[in-house]
């Protein structure tokens, strides 16, 4: 590509602004990492590096959300009245509460200590892993619409249109799950392709009309979304389509056994196969944005697509083909729910994970790695949350808190820059994280 005549000078624009949009060095430039020294790192801490932004930005959060436990805790707003005459015990009982839910928190993600000395007594070990397997159930559909939005993000371009392909991937995987009789390891198979092909083809049709039309992909996928609600509603309200025999609610029929989607190792039975797909699906689109033709493609057209034109990138066929992957990865994500569980489909099974996809992206800098970590801590604050209210009373919501503060964080590198008294550095890994969508 960078070989014809004429067009050199436009190509290493655009392989220059890609080299610095992926933090690899430019054309010609010095190859290699540069040695982590103690002074690399000072530097990275006193000048706000993207992550060092981010671990503060959790910190930040957590700090917030436990203000908000203790506002919403009775028994401490009546210690904090008598702070006059007695504020040890108003400080003592905050430190109650917020530890008090903080570690149940950390007990329902992560594990319970209590569990480990019960394992010793003849308790049951798969206990200990317990929650982190409800962490990683959490994770799972989450990190595949991340990855849906990040492919879009890495391109230049908004998927907003995760929710609809993944309705469309849901519908797929159900037909095929109840409607056609294979051999068990080989319908799962054909389920997770048909949901993959569900999706891509939502993603597909956004990326055709963009690229033939020039309408804003916002708008289209917007609009999806609620064309895929409401043909999820119709064909579940439709005995002749795919509402289940005998019922008069919306909902699918079941998948058979044989399209289920096995679980890993036993016990605890949160973990399935899905968390593995997950896990290559980042992989392998790790490896198309970093490795690959097409990877180098999107990149370019995400930093500047009328120098990625001026190169000899069809443009519009990168939207196409980028909104294609996206569609098919949040099909998968429908399949690692649809076929993960024993519920059948329905008209609120999509939830939110189309829209908490875009906040993993964001928070993951669109990048796969990043969007396996933010999707883990989000199934890890989803998975606690809900232990933590159980727990302790303090309501589940607090957590959307959260993880919505460390998103605002993140999207805002100066409001932490402010709050630690950070310098701003140079043009580094910081600067070019929070530079935008694309970015």
């Amino acid at each position: 590509m960078t070989d014809q005549p004429g067009v050199e000078p436009s190509a290493a624009t655009a392989a220059t602004a890609t080299a610095a949009d992926t933090g690899a060095p430019a054309p010609g430039g010095p190859r290699g990492r540069l040695p982590m020294t103690g002074d690399m790192i000072i530097q990275a801490i006193t000048e706000g590096h993207s992550a060092v932004i981010t671990i503060l930005a959790v910190f930040v959060a957590l700090v917030i959300g436990a203000i908000l436990i203790v506002a919403s805790d009775p028994v401490v707003l009546r210690a904090w009245d008598s702070f006059g005459y007695a504020p040890g015990a108003a400080l003592s009982a905050t430190w109650n509460s917020v530890a008090a839910a903080y570690s149940a928190l950390f007990e329902g993600a992560i594990f319970a200590p209590g569990t480990i000395s019960a394992a010793f007594h003849g308790g049951s070990i798969a206990a200990i892993f317990y929650p982190l397997s409800l962490t990683a159930f959490e994770a799972t559909p989450l990190i595949l619409t991340g990855l849906s939005v990040a492919v879009c993000f890495r391109a230049g371009m908004f998927n907003i249109g995760a929710a609809g392909q993944w309705i469309g991937g849901a519908l797929v995987a159900t037909w095929l799950g109840y409607a056609v009789n294979l051999p068990i390891v080989l319908h799962a198979v054909v389920c997770i392709i048909g949901a993959f092909a569900g999706g891509a083809v939502l993603g597909w049709i956004v990326g055709e009309i963009k690229a033939r039309t020039g309408a804003h992909e916002v708008i289209l996928t917007i609009m999806m979304n609620y064309i895929m609600y409401n043909f999820l509603a119709f064909l579940l309200s439709s005995h002749n389509l795919m509402q289940a025999p005998g019922q008069t609610n919306a909902l699918a029929p079941n998948i058979t056994n044989s399209a289920m989607l096995p679980h890993v190792g036993g016990p605890p039975p949160q973990v399935g196969v899905g968390f593995l797909i997950a896990l290559a699906a980042a992989a392998a689109t790790a490896w198309l944005l970093s490795r690959s033709t097409t990877g180098f493609q999107f990149r370019a057209v995400g930093a500047s697509p009328s120098a990625a034109r001026s190169a000899g990138i069809s443009v519009e066929r990168v939207w196409v083909l980028a909104f294609l992957i996206a569609g098919g990865l949040a099909g998968l994500s429908a399949a690692t729910i649809v076929q993960g569980q024993t519920a059948p489909l329905t008209t609120t099974s999509y939830g939110t994970y189309g829209f908490d996809g875009i906040t993993v992206a964001l928070l993951g800098r669109a990048r796969p790695f990043g969007v396996v970590l933010a999707g883990l801590l989000f199934g890890a604050l989803n998975a606690g949350g809900t232990v933590m209210e159980a727990a302790t009373g303090v309501p589940s919501d607090i957590t959307n808190v959260i993880e919505a503060l460390i998103v605002l964080f993140v999207a805002a590198p100066p409001l932490i820059r402010m709050l630690f008294r950070l310098r701003r550095g140079g043009a580094g890994p910081q600067a070019v994280a929070s530079k935008g969508w694309s970015g």
